[in-house]
């Protein structure tokens, strides 16, 4: 079958990759679409020290595994849990010790024909929601899982730093819970741009748009989703004392940070990472946020190094790849 393929160095689409076997309490889904992501990106910098196929965030039909899944669209959740260990019995399976991770770690992607996940970690779909939009499932549930670990501030005045596809999605969950909602680009022509393309978005939900500068300390909670190295030490400027920091960004390069500030002002600093798939099915079947704007390309699985050069440059936002084409 076809598959991008990442070796440590060099990333390649290739035409016999060995399809996965259907092994006891799994399922072969056949990729209808899948989502380029930040963190392959990342891995492609380097991060997680990973090989093999790619991707995480996909939309599939079931072609192998129990028969009331055969033939349903669903998604998939990412990491991979023995659900043997204490920390499975304690419901925290998404921290398995054991746990492979879908595309990143140990466990072959969905830059694919096909992708094998265990079955308790797929969620069948509705059909009102489209294959562009549930490749948005995964990095939603991200976005809901930063809201759920800040319950304490809701309502509280937030800015989200990072205005690309993740940051995007976590500016509209906040604001749809009530946040004071700010998207802080660093500088006032990404704001511009940010506030050309999704003026109808931010208009419905009240979000800003700012550049950093005369921003100031002001946050209840700033949300780092900038991929960036940098994005940290800014979050600690604009975050009001006592408030909290939440991190999102994944990222190959090495933060180095004066921790003063965190222990003078008394900051709250949470990492937060994939999240809960049932609210972001309903979010998206409702149409209470909206994904659509943040397509910028679809290209097929043989155009992928094309597609990944597009997902990298500065300003992309959301690239899918077409296995079947």
């Amino acid at each position: 079958m076809r598959a991008l393929v990442w070796d440590g160095a060099q990333a390649r689409v290739v035409r016999d990759a060995p399809q996965p076997e259907l092994l006891e309490g799994t399922a072969l889904v056949r990729v209808r679409l899948a989502g380029i992501c930040s963190t392959d990106l990342q891995i492609l910098a380097g991060y997680m020290g990973f090989r093999g196929t790619l991707g995480h965030e996909f939309v599939g039909e079931v072609a192998a595994g129990p028969d009331e899944l055969r033939g349903q669209r669903v998604v998939g959740e990412i990491n991979f849990a023995c659900r043997r260990c204490a920390t499975c019995a304690s419901g925290r399976t998404r921290h398995c010790p054991a746990r492979t991770v879908l595309g990143i770690l140990g466990a072959d992607g969905a830059f694919a024909e096909i992708v094998r996940l265990p079955v308790v970690n797929l969620h069948r779909l509705p059909d009102r929601i489209s294959d562009q939009q549930a490749v948005f499932v995964e990095p939603l549930a991200a976005a809901y899982q930063g809201a759920e670990q800040t319950t304490s501030l809701r309502g509280a005045r937030s800015a989200v730093i990072g205005a690309g596809k993740l940051g995007l999605l976590i500016a509209q969950v906040l604001a749809a819970r009530g946040d004071r909602v700010t998207l802080v680009c660093r500088e006032e022509a990404a704001r511009d741009r940010l506030v050309a393309r999704f003026a109808t978005v931010m208009q419905r939900l009240g979000i800003e748009a700012a550049a950093t500068r005369g921003v100031g300390r002001a946050f209840d909670l700033v949300v780092e989703a900038t991929g960036d190295p940098a994005g940290f030490a800014l979050a600690v400027e604009l975050v009001r004392p006592e408030g909290a920091i939440l991190l999102k960004s994944t990222i190959a390069g090495q933060h180095t940070l004066d921790v003063a500030p965190l222990v003078i002002n008394e900051i709250r600093v949470l990492g937060s990472r994939c999240g809960p798939f049932a609210p972001a099915i309903q979010a998206l079947a409702e149409e209470s946020v909206s994904v659509s704007p943040l397509i910028d390309a679809e290209l097929p699985l043989s155009a992928a190094i094309e597609a990944i050069r597009r997902a990298g440059a500065p300003g992309a936002l959301k690239v899918l790849l077409d296995p079947r084409a």
